[in-house]
This record gives C-alpha cells, structure tokens and sequence, in this order.
C-alpha cells in the first residue's frame, strides 16, 4: 500500500478579522457594512479583543444596521448561540441592540432534527418556541425543504445561523441553499452568519460529487432533491457556510441579495476547539469534535445494512453488524497503515438508534481511533473500510446504491472498491480535482 499524500493546504485571500466579510461587493453581494461601534475607542478594543466572535455576535455589534427596522424571519435550531451560549434567536428577539435598531423577530425556522436539534425523524412538525411564543416552522419533512414562499409575505430579511460539520453531506447547507433560493424568489435579501468549520478549513479531501448526482434545484412535490448532494465539492469541503454561501452565489448564478457576516479573529488553520466557543450537538449523533472528524469516513454507510454507530455515545467513531468478523476486518485495516489512525475489535449494543439498525443487539464492531487529526484523511479511512468489508464480507455486505453514492461522491469509487482496488490509489485518483477545487474556490475564502 502506497503512503498516504498529504493534501495541500487551504490559502486564502481575505483577512479574518475583517467585519465587511464579502469582497466583490455589488448585485450578488450587499455587505454588510460595518457602521455602528465604530469610533476609535471601540475599533481599539477590538483589536485588542483577539477571542473568536460568531457572526451573531458581529452582526450586533458592528453591523446591526443590515437589519435595522426589519421584519425577519430567522433560519436556525440549538446551533445558534452567541460565544456566551445566548440563543441567536433571542438576542434577535430582545437584546436591547436589536430593540434599539427596531428589529423584528416574526417568526423561526428549523432544519433537519428540529429547533432543539434532538429529532431523529422525518415529518417533523410545526412547533412554538418556548421562550419567545414565536412559532417555529420545519424544513425537515420527508426531506430537506426550504421556507415556503406562503410563509414569506410579512418577511423583509431571511437570516440564517446554522453550524455545519465540514462535511458535503451535512443538510443544514441544503437549507441555507433552499433559503437563498426562497429569498431570490420573493427579493428578499439574506443574511448568513458565519460559523467556523469545526475540522478546520485547513484541508480538503475526498471525492467531489459527481456531477451527474449533485442537484441544487429547490425542493419541489415528488422532487428528489434531498439536501445535501448540491453541489460538485470535495467530500470534506473545507469551507464555512459563509463562503459556501458565497460559492453558491456565484456558481450557480443566483441573483440573491446575499451578506455573509463573518466570524471575527478566525483563523483557517483553527479546529472548533481552537475558537473556544461553546460546542453544541449539531445533531443528536454528533457528540462532539472526534464524532464530527470521522463522519465523513462513515457517512456513506448510512446506505448500506452497516451500523455506524447510531444509539451509542460515540457514534460515528465505531461500525459493526451481527455478521461481522471484526477481527479479521480491523487487522485488514490496521496492514494499510493509514496515517492519524488506528481500528481496534469491540462490541457494542446500540440503543434506539435512530436508523433503527440492530437496536438491543450486542454486535461485533470496530473502533476508529484517532490519533493524529492534523493527518487523517477521513475519506481514506472510509475508502478502506468499504474495501475490507468486502473482501471480508462479500456475501454479506448490502449496499443501497444511489445512497452510498450520494454519500462517497461517485458510483466510480464505489465499484473500483468493490472491484478489490487499492484504496488508497482509488482515493489518489480524484487529488487533482480536490487540488482544483480548492484553487478555485480561494475567491470565496473569508478567512486566512
């Protein structure tokens, strides 16, 4: 097995601390424009102040006229919270900056699992958030949709503060697309705020989508979109959803009126724990940082009749299933001596898993041990476990097809590794267009 490649390194263009955060400013890009706090004193204390500051935190601060005397509807769920763990939604509601500027919080919106990011369901319904009274509608049905123009009437701004993972299959992304969709639709501006990626925007990796299968139409009855195969990038993407935002603006030749509001003193080499600002469960399976680096690894196993972990407290660091030698599997991984990790036999029982996959049963597993994040290649790590468990497990490995490759990025990769080729030279093969990609998308970087 050839050694590992270390992927280039991410550089960008743009400062971290600046607060306009959108350069190029015209029709695609509004701002913001940073006008209240700005008197010497306070543009000194800032640079004094090198903590890192989600763009919640900017917006009120520096930018608050963006949104002064509108009525806004806010895109969200537990995601969205201040370096002090405030929710965004009620600072928006009735922290006396936005009283001042004459906001109006009218009504919320929440992805996927819900406003309190604790639903493993499809279907979910309408609720009322407690502590504000202002209803909370869902974007998660049988998939991911965005705001419907029905609910857009009395709206002069669409914001949206959600955190991505890092990863192309995350559907919070889907829904800041369908948003700024929604908001082209009806000319209303959008105003995203940024959060940092938690795996760094140091390093992209892993198969871009194949174009065939990425689909960033809006949602439509009996449609197949699903919120998260959007767009041709890299499996770990390596960007915020402040520049994936900008990316979208531009590729897809939206005519949004969009701004994205940065995070201040952000640096493109930080992982999330580098900010210091509070974790919070971007999903009832993400428990923490580990959970988030090895997702992309074993997302694609979602389609397939492997558990990854779902019902347990580590999910998506561990994969098993009842017929699983994981012996054999976990000392055919260990010969490839991949870089930054290690796998170890176990056994473990999932718990009310929300895939339903062999719940109450103690199965034969694998853990995926990290050792050097700043090395691993998750998408590798993932190439190489489907590659073993089917040279171990042919006959019992089950592939739902089109959701794997949704999932790993092409059916190419799927059936050169079910073919018994190498991984790792698999995985080589797509470096040049991960290379390009991240050339390319340095125009949209915010961060260096």
């Amino acid at each position: 097995m050839k050694a590992i490649k270390t992927l280039l390194v991410l550089s960008a263009v743009l400062t971290g601390m600046m607060v306009s955060g959108c350069a190029g400013r015209g029709p695609q890009d509004d701002g913001p424009y940073p006008e209240d706090g700005n008197s010497p004193e306070a543009m000194r204390g800032r640079i004094m102040d090198r903590r890192v500051r989600p763009g919640i935190t900017v917006l009120l601060d520096d930018s608050i006229k963006l949104v002064a005397g509108k009525r806004v509807a806010l895109v969200t769920n537990q995601t969205g919270v201040d370096e002090q763990g405030r929710r965004s939604a009620d600072l928006l509601y009735s922290d006396p900056r936005a009283q001042r500027a004459g906001i109006k919080l009218v009504k919320l919106f929440a992805p996927e699992h819900g406003a309190r990011g604790v639903e493993e369901r499809e279907h979910l319904g309408d609720e009322r958030d407690e502590k504000t009274g202002l209803p909370v509608y869902s974007l998660y049905q049988a998939t991911t949709i965005g705001p419907p123009d029905s609910l857009l009437q009395d709206i002069d701004m669409l914001i949206v503060d959600l955190q991505d993972i890092g990863t192309r299959t995350w559907t919070y992304v889907g829904v800041m697309l369908y948003t700024m969709q929604a908001g082209e639709r009806r000319g209303i501006p959008v105003v995203v705020l940024d959060r940092p990626n938690p795996l760094s925007g140091a390093v992209a990796e892993g198969a871009l989508l194949d174009s065939s299968i990425a689909d960033a139409s809006p949602p439509t009855p009996g449609g197949k979109t699903n919120g998260f195969a959007l767009y041709p990038m890299p499996l770990r993407h390596g960007l915020t959803m402040g520049e994936m935002a900008r990316l979208f603006q531009a590729q897809l030749k939206m005519g949004t009126r969009l701004s994205v509001v940065p995070v201040r003193n952000l640096r493109r080499t930080m992982w999330f724990d580098d900010t210091r600002l509070p974790w919070v469960r971007p999903s009832p399976n993400i428990p923490n940082l580990t959970s988030a680096l090895v997702y992309p690894a074993l997302v694609p196993f979602e389609s397939s009749n492997v558990s990854v972990g779902r019902g347990t407290n580590d999910a998506f660091q561990r994969f098993g299933a009842p017929w699983l030698r994981a012996d054999s599997v976990a000392r055919l991984l260990e010969d490839l001596s991949l870089t930054g990790v290690k796998f170890r036999a176990e056994r473990f029982t999932p718990s009310r898993p929300g895939d339903g996959k062999y719940d109450g049963r103690a199965i034969p597993g694998v853990r995926i041990e990290v050792t050097d994040r700043e090395r691993i290649q998750p998408s590798r790590v993932g190439a190489a476990i489907l590659w073993a468990l089917n040279r171990v497990h042919r006959d019992s490995l089950q592939l739902r097809p089109a959701g794997f490759d949704e999932r790993m990025g092409s059916a190419r990769l799927r059936e050169a590794l079910l073919g018994g080729a190498d991984p790792d030279a698999v995985l080589d093969r797509v470096l040049p267009s991960v290379i390009a990609f991240e050339k390319d998308v340095r125009r949209f970087h915010l961060y260096r």
